[in-house]
């Protein structure tokens, strides 16, 4: 297992990150709440990780916190949770959102998270309730954003990543006027516009 990964950021195309670690280019895939953590292409970072080794291939997911991992190992214990939902679901709430969610037994906050309807969310309250002791009282990864220099660009990556239809994303980022906006707020604003 390789617990983290420390290195040069070379590239975010998000879910996916590329980090050159002495020489190895390793990618991988993150949550929205850990991009948000991420300084410029270049820097170093350092990163908690999960390598998910299936049939036909070894994925590595990388996470701010050992707060967002523990939580995403847990959701991987759900029947009927992947990791692509996994990571939808750190993508679209913190790990004390998520908390909340499941303690508030709030149904209507989950199923706003792509690909997770009622049925899901129902079994994800259910099932995450004993399951969140194991997640201490770690609080959920803080989020600041970083400004780049094509904030469109990487929300529409990270909401194609989420599963929103590239037409439809287009659609969602014209409607709203992020001229002077980074895009951890760009995405928060098309997230709340389509909440509506």
């Amino acid at each position: 297992m390789i617990g983290f990964i420390r290195g040069r950021l070379v590239e975010k195309k998000p879910p996916l990150l590329l980090v050159d670690v002495a020489g190895i280019g390793y990618e991988i895939e993150v949550p929205l709440s850990t991009l948000y953590e991420l300084p410029e292409a270049g820097q170093e970072v350092a990163l908690k990780t999960h390598l998910l080794v299936r049939e036909d291939a070894h994925v590595l997911f990388g996470f701010a916190s050992d707060a967002e991992r523990s939580l995403f190992r847990n959701l991987l214990k759900i029947s009927g949770v992947g990791a692509r939902l996994a990571l939808a679901i750190l993508s679209g709430t913190s790990v004390d959102g998520f908390v909340r969610c499941v303690e508030e037994k709030d149904i209507g906050t989950l199923i706003r998270i792509p690909g997770v309807g009622k049925k899901t969310a129902e079994r994800l309250i259910m099932e995450m309730r004993d399951r969140l002791q194991g997640l201490g009282h770690i609080p959920g990864a803080g989020r600041s954003g970083s400004v780049t220099s094509e904030p469109a660009d990487e929300a529409f990556g990270a909401l194609v990543a989420l599963g929103y239809k590239p037409a439809e994303v287009t659609r969602m980022i014209a409607s709203v006027d992020g001229a002077d906006m980074d895009t951890k707020e760009l995405i928060r604003q098309i997230l709340k516009q389509a909440a509506r």
